[in-house]
């Protein structure tokens, strides 16, 4: 059969470990059979970042702004121990807070549900989304170690001003740490702009929380300009039968174990990593966890929730076999695919997409699956998969549903 012709160029992001073992696998078993597709490659690995002084991560985040859409491998941030192994320059950034600061984006993360693999918590009838803030906070902070007494403050100079100070400690004695972080109400306006949007277009209802009743400035300012948009689009959310609640993050994640799901949930910075990894293993498996990266100019990256499998690629380099988990490097493709068909008004590529999705379901519900999911499955008796066998079984289940369909 002829291949489908995807008219626009996709951003290719590759990775590193296990997962870009992986991703190999998916492109040549699951993409260029069936697409005639031309990828914008871009070498992310944590070695090609190092010779090119993490240019190439800047320039793939560029592509993805130029582009449209972007699909991205789980990716290396290295610590010292990194650095150590692969014998690089320095500890880079984490790529994908580059990539989020260079899109101004927000990162949308949504479980995959399954019926032979129940959420943990009985409550959760639903999907629920979480919306993480992308930019600064702790992210992008200085950090100091104080070895002696002295003070800490944090200043501010006016361009043409003069300084305003305010004391943060005066250490004695033993010392101490202290960090100072920011954010700017441009980047807090798109991450309101990118949730509201998402959820008209979704019809969820939006949580939003923070600690506004201790930090009385700086929680202060995103309540009131999450406030401020949700006044703007008050006739949308009336329209479209949607809420939008405010929660102090304490109250949020006591609310949310007692939901049953179905809403977003927008959280800040450091909340949204912590919150979308816990609601991730709720539903069952980081491994069943997408990702999307929205600019609010309306441009994508789609990639897999979780990390490099790093357990798994020594076990993979040693020649033994592994049985991880494909389904959200799976799921950033055809996020990605799906994506670029409705840009595209190509709704044969965005069917294709559709398709390769129902494929990974049905097989995992037909009881085949990775090692993780047996563990978690209802299926009377799962069959556990391979890395690679799982992988086939779904390529079976994909040439299946196209001879169904001719």
């Amino acid at each position: 059969m002829s291949k489908i012709k995807v008219k626009t160029p996709l951003v290719e992001m590759d990775g590193d470990e296990m997962t870009r073992v992986i991703w190999a696998r998916i492109k040549e078993q699951f993409i260029l059979p069936h697409l005639e597709i031309d990828l914008k490659y871009f070498d992310l690995s944590v070695t090609h970042r190092d010779s090119t002084d993490d240019k190439v991560t800047v320039d793939a985040a560029n592509a993805c702004l130029e582009y449209g859409v972007g699909v991205k491998c789980a990716t290396i941030t290295p610590n010292e121990d990194r650095v150590k192994e692969f014998g690089l320059k320095k500890q880079w950034a984490s790529p994908n807070g580059t990539i989020r600061s260079i899109m101004d984006g927000t990162v949308f993360r949504k479980p995959i549900t399954l019926s032979n693999v129940p959420p943990r918590v009985r409550s959760w009838k639903k999907p629920i989304v979480v919306a993480r803030h992308a930019f600064g906070d702790i992210y992008r902070d200085q950090e100091m170690v104080i070895k002696a007494p002295g003070k800490v403050e944090l200043v501010y100079t006016p361009d043409g001003g003069e300084p305003q100070r305010l004391l943060v400690n005066a250490f004695k004695g033993g010392g101490g740490v202290a960090m100072a972080m920011f954010n700017t109400d441009k980047s807090i306006t798109s991450f309101a702009k990118a949730v509201f949007t998402y959820a008209l277009g979704e019809k969820l209802n939006i949580w939003f929380n923070t600690k506004d009743t201790i930090s009385k400035k700086y929680h202060v300012r995103f309540r009131e300009i999450f406030q401020q948009e949700s006044e703007d689009r008050k006739a949308e959310l009336e329209q479209a039968g949607i809420t939008y609640s405010y929660y102090l993050i304490d109250d949020a994640v006591a609310q949310v174990l007692k939901s049953e799901g179905g809403h977003l949930w927008a959280c800040m910075n450091y909340d949204g990593d912590v919150m979308s990894d816990m609601v991730a293993e709720g539903f069952g498996s980081l491994g069943l966890m997408t990702s999307v990266l929205v600019s609010p100019d309306g441009k994508y990256e789609y990639e897999a929730a979780h990390g490099t499998v790093t357990r798994h690629f020594r076990r993979h380099q040693k020649g033994e076999e592994t049985s991880t988990n494909s389904v959200a490097s799976i799921f950033a493709w055809t996020g990605a695919i799906g994506r670029r068909g409705q840009l595209d008004g190509t709704p044969e590529v965005t069917e294709f997409a559709r398709r390769l999705e129902q494929s990974v379901i049905d097989t995992i519900e037909g009881g085949t699956m990775t090692g993780d999911l047996v563990r978690l499955s209802t299926s009377p008796n799962p069959k556990q998969s391979n890395t690679f066998g799982f992988m086939d079984a779904v390529a079976q289940k994909v040439e299946a549903g196209k001879s169904v369909a001719a």
